[in-house]
């Protein structure tokens, strides 16, 4: 049974068969008898000559030309990279790192343009917490919304979290952060995963916000633990660095930008001069009082209402919907792009709210 503190793997190696040293690697690898080989490079160069000559149709006989130009004097296996992922025993050959980009990316043209994708592979974004926080580092990974991704979370995945975490049951007892890094490099090994297993704590916050040109461009805070919510606001404030929260309840995004108001009351004001070490052990039943203040309880659906009051008696914990999460994922992607472009300014609490904006007349969910 995998213990929380295993050592896991989910970095991938990026080998080369132009290296000896990596062309040797591949050898070995290819020699063992469970590896699982997935060569379509042809098929991707083919791609590859398609997105840059959109106006014309070609033969098959004038891609292969193409490839050959393409290839020079290397053959199509020495071509590109080869991605070995340890945790699956699996070697994939893709095309490089910038010829990947530009491939994986080709169909945000133009809703994001090459200038924009290149200005957002330098920026970095930090995720704090791996439930609510997995489909959003997967969305911003999927959408190369920025060019590394720092994850912070403790635990473990339960078969309770699959109600909204998109993983297999052959993950259970792994860590939260492993399962997301594994997944994102699955879809982009050329994404910089950085991993904070321990969750965030005052211990590592100085590491996990980084400073000078490591420091981090959004904070996406979406925890449990109270105590850090508001810790990680104040050091997000003092570096200058906005603040993106999903809430998974009709649609919430929060929004606080400390780069542009310094000033700026944490949590819009909202959490008062509350003291985090008040709040770092009391039960998910003795926090409720303060969620219910900094989440507004006026603006909670009714059924999350209803919930809350059920906390402690006939269920555990709040719940969440995995509808929900991925709406979250999605809007706050969008949000944290449209930061880092510079094309979003304003602080405050958003709604997307499905239950208003696609009902029945006159009934209420």
């Amino acid at each position: 049974m995998t213990s929380v503190h295993t050592p896991l793997i989910y970095k991938p190696s990026i080998l080369d068969l132009k290296s000896v040293t990596d062309s040797q690697t591949i050898y070995e690898l290819k020699k063992q008898p469970f590896l699982k080989v997935f060569d379509t490079l042809k098929d991707q160069l083919k791609e590859l000559i398609k997105l840059r000559n959109p106006h014309k149709k070609m033969t098959l006989d004038e891609y292969d030309i193409e490839i050959d130009k393409i290839l020079k004097d290397q053959t199509l296996e020495q071509y590109g990279n080869w991605i070995y992922y340890e945790w699956s025993h699996t070697l994939v050959h893709t095309l490089d790192e910038e010829e990947f980009i530009e491939v994986r990316t080709s169909r945000n043209q133009y809703k994001i343009t090459k200038q924009e994708r290149d200005l957002l592979a330098q920026k970095k974004i930090g995720v704090v917490g791996l439930s609510v926080g997995q489909s959003i580092a997967l969305t911003l990974a999927i959408e190369r919304a920025c060019g590394e991704l720092r994850l912070a979370d403790f635990d473990t995945l339960e078969l309770s979290n699959l109600n909204r975490i998109r993983t297999g049951i052959h993950n259970l007892g792994i860590p939260k952060v492993i399962i997301a890094a594994r997944e994102i490099a699955e879809i982009d090994p050329y994404i910089k995963v950085v991993l904070f297993d321990n969750g965030l704590t005052e211990s590592n916050m100085e590491a996990f916000f980084g400073s000078g040109t490591e420091k981090l461009d959004i904070l996406v805070e979406v925890c449990d633990g109270l105590d850090i919510k508001v810790i990680s606001r104040y050091r997000a404030r003092s570096l200058g660095i906005p603040v993106v929260m999903d809430t998974n309840d009709r649609g919430m995004v929060d929004i606080e930008r400390f780069d542009l108001e310094p000033n700026r009351p944490i949590l819009h004001g909202l959490a008062g001069d509350l003291n985090p070490d008040i709040i770092k052990d009391l039960t998910n039943e003795q926090k409720i009082p303060y969620v219910l203040k900094m989440v507004g309880f006026e603006t909670l659906s009714p059924r999350l209402k209803e919930s809350m009051l059920e906390v402690g008696k006939t269920i555990n914990t709040w719940p969440q919907l995995a509808s929900s999460v991925q709406l979250g994922g999605a809007a706050t992607t969008d949000v944290c792009r449209r930061i880092l472009l510079n094309q979003l300014k304003k602080s405050g609490r958003f709604y997307i709210d499905l239950d208003e904006l696609i009902a029945d007349e006159n009934i209420k969910t």
